[in-house]
């Protein structure tokens, strides 16, 4: 059973989302925990140690980002991904604001993502600079690198080709969409990225942020949903069904 304390957010929540019409969520590392696999912070933090050269696309696809690919497409997205995706559909949430490079959202069927660190879905020829935009490329070529079709060159994720930033077109749009944001529900993310965009918020959107531990987003939210987000969307789901 829900304590008394934690069924009151969660009917709040049901509150806030029903009263919402423009809905725009912000996740982090948090949302993909139920998803299994690694995540890209823990690969980062590898290669930010020193302990791979990334001039060298090859070996850091064999030593890093195979492992990280294989994860990816081995483990389904999360309930929560799948939450947010059915949210989409339904009107009520206009996109998604990720530091996530896992394309769970995606996978799970959201249309409308900005991953704002670009990702696998963002990827290029190192030779002849031809994009071959869209995750399924790195599904298709587990085994190895794929090559570019006119050229032959090896095909890189943005980071590769950019160094690890923030992905630009992405950016833009997280500025539009929190622009215009009436709710804004912040799931397991600390916050890293958010003066790229969090200074666009309308002032009087409704903060909801669900995360099990203290972030730099505690004192400004009007709802702290103190949980792990799969369970919280578990709880969700019975309240929506509960009133049919």
């Amino acid at each position: 059973m829900f304590s008394k304390n934690n069924n009151d957010k969660i009917e709040q929540l049901y509150n806030y989302i029903e009263h919402s019409h423009k809905m725009v969520a912000i996740t982090g590392a948090g949302i993909s925990v139920g998803a299994g696999g690694i995540t890209f912070r823990q690969l980062s933090r590898k290669v930010h140690a020193g302990r791979l050269n990334t001039d060298d696309p090859k070996k850091m696809y064999d030593s890093f980002f195979k492992d990280y690919l294989d994860a990816m497409f081995r483990y389904q997205p999360s309930f929560s991904h799948y939450a947010l995706a059915d949210l989409e559909k339904e009107g009520k949430l206009m996109g998604i604001i990720t530091t996530n490079e896992d394309c769970k959202h995606t996978i799970a069927g959201s249309k409308n993502v900005a991953e704002i660190q670009g990702g696998f879905q963002v990827n290029r020829c190192s030779k002849c600079g031809r994009h071959y935009d869209g995750y399924e490329i790195w599904n298709q070529h587990l085994d190895k690198m794929p090559q570019c079709d006119v050229c032959g060159g090896i095909i890189v994720p943005y980071e590769l080709y950019s160094g690890i930033g923030l992905y630009e077109k992405a950016v833009v749009k997280a500025q539009q969409w929190i622009s215009q944001a009436d709710m804004l529900l912040i799931i397991g993310t600390n916050g890293y990225y958010g003066s790229a965009y969090w200074n666009y918020r309308r002032r009087d959107a409704i903060i909801v942020q669900i995360n099990p531990g203290h972030t730099g987003f505690d004192d400004i939210a009007d709802l702290n949903i103190r949980d792990e987000c799969d369970k919280v969307f578990k709880q969700l789901q019975e309240r929506y069904e509960k009133n049919g």
